[in-house]
């Protein structure tokens, strides 16, 4: 899954955390519909959204996996908006997106514009004619502010549907600096290095790893970040691509050794899970917790998204000299730095001019830069300062993502057919923690490939 694909399908868990996720089991709940605007201003407040017209009276509904205190945050970013061109957007946020995005659409009520997460559902849509292309103002904004590799996610057959929203980056590794500092242990650059530290952790007594798969009906995506992170380093982009694409198969030696390498951490009782218990805790605890035993000195490192920095208890500074701080997950060759991310895309299912102008706003960037003021918020869009950020984890992902020279790639779960990658592939992690062999999990996924 993906941010704020996965972070996106975040929610802000109550006192300490920030965001949780979709089909989580956690107290989350629906955000019940809500408006976003009101009447039209002319005040000078307004002069910056004139070019999106007067559309006095219309309203825009959007739905997204995105909700509680992540869906007020958006709402309140394009408050003013709403406010200047006079309509109403409402906002409804839903954990269980990828089944009543089909159900709304099937039965002849979807939203004006809906967030996909995930390329893969999104393409579905739009090769069954329900989405519309986005407008020729969309596709200009989306032109100078990503780079191709992100418009791509939401080409389909030629077709560009819309523009990129939030985003993160997957290859980080979290860890306390003072923990660090106290034990003489130093960030690794090689991926032996790693192994190395992660020895030398497990010998002092603490649990190197901590680890959660736990995600409600999504149980078992972090493990598919792991896959994917090692993947996009032992067999390189365009390996990468053909694996997410099927041209390389899921069974393939490859992607087994891949998987070994990845299990020789997650499946040894010697290096997790510090803080929960034995290796198949994992699968019981919940992702938005994984991390959190660092705080408590019971384990060292978790590999997270950046967007994890909303999952710490309240108080704890992230920064190089903080509580917490993140590391890139190395690879081989330290020279080799590819970036596994994620994201969200605007797509519509309606095409009025009112409909448009939304689209056309959220892909500018005042937007994110309105948004990131608010709070932690990651964009790969150009043209918004990383100085914004709200910690230098966020302001690090967004110079990685904005960097022309960072070899990219997206989440391949995100891009996989849905009955894999959001179906197949996350069992068969969860199964492959609890005790299933590689080889046989990985046939059962490449098994459940759809055959055209």
């Amino acid at each position: 899954m993906s941010l704020l694909s996965r972070t996106n399908r975040v929610t802000l868990v109550a006192g300490s955390i920030g965001l949780a996720l979709v089909a989580t089991a956690c107290a989350s709940t629906e955000n019940k519909p809500s408006a976003g605007g009101g009447g039209s201003s002319t005040s000078a407040d307004c002069a910056a959204f004139t070019k999106y017209g007067n559309h006095a009276g219309k309203t825009v509904s959007i739905y997204s996996p995105i909700r509680d205190t992540e869906a007020d945050l958006f709402e309140q970013a394009w408050k003013p908006f709403a406010k200047c061109t006079g309509m109403k957007i409402t906002y409804e946020g839903t954990g269980e997106f990828e089944a009543q995005i089909q159900v709304r659409a099937d039965g002849g009520n979807p939203p004006d514009i809906a967030f996909f997460p995930q390329p893969g559902l999104l393409e579905r849509f739009a090769k069954a004619g329900k989405l519309k292309p986005a407008s020729a103002e969309v596709k200009k904004l989306a032109d100078e502010g990503w780079s191709p590799d992100w418009a791509k996610y939401s080409t389909v057959d030629g077709t560009f549907y819309g523009a990129p929203l939030g985003a993160s980056v997957k290859s980080f590794v979290w860890y306390s600096p003072g923990m660090f500092k106290e034990k003489g242990w130093t960030v690794p650059t090689t991926w032996d290095e790693l192994m190395t530290l992660t020895n030398t952790i497990a010998a002092s007594g603490v649990k190197p790893w901590c680890v959660g798969l736990e995600s409600g009906d999504a149980t078992g995506w972090p493990a598919t970040d792991w896959i994917e992170d090692i993947i996009l380093r032992e067999v390189g982009p365009e390996g990468y691509d053909d694996w997410v694409s099927h041209k390389l198969a899921f069974n393939d030696p490859k992607v087994v050794a891949a998987a070994d390498k990845v299990g020789a951490i997650l499946k040894n009782e010697k290096f997790v899970n510090g803080g929960y218990g034995p290796v198949k805790s994992i699968v019981s605890t919940a992702f938005q917790e994984g991390g959190v035993p660092i705080t408590q000195g019971k384990c060292a490192l978790h590999r997270q998204a950046s967007f994890y920095a909303n999952f710490w208890p309240e108080g704890t500074k992230v920064a190089e000299d903080g509580d917490v701080f993140a590391f890139y997950l190395p690879g081989n060759d330290p020279a080799k730095k590819p970036v596994l991310g994620a994201g969200e895309f605007v797509a519509a299912f309606a095409d009025r001019p009112e409909v448009q102008a939304v689209q056309a706003y959220l892909a500018s960037a005042e937007f994110p830069a309105t948004r990131m003021k608010l709070a932690t918020y990651v964009t790969a869009r150009k043209g918004v300062d990383p100085a914004l950020a709200q910690n230098p984890i966020d302001k690090l992902s967004m110079e990685m993502l904005q960097n022309p020279d960072t070899v990219f790639r997206f989440d391949g779960s995100d891009l996989m057919p849905a009955a894999v990658g959001a179906g197949t592939f996350w069992k068969g992690m969860t199964d492959w923690i609890n005790g299933k062999d590689t080889k046989t999990v990985l046939d059962y996924i490449d098994a459940s490939w759809p055959k055209s």
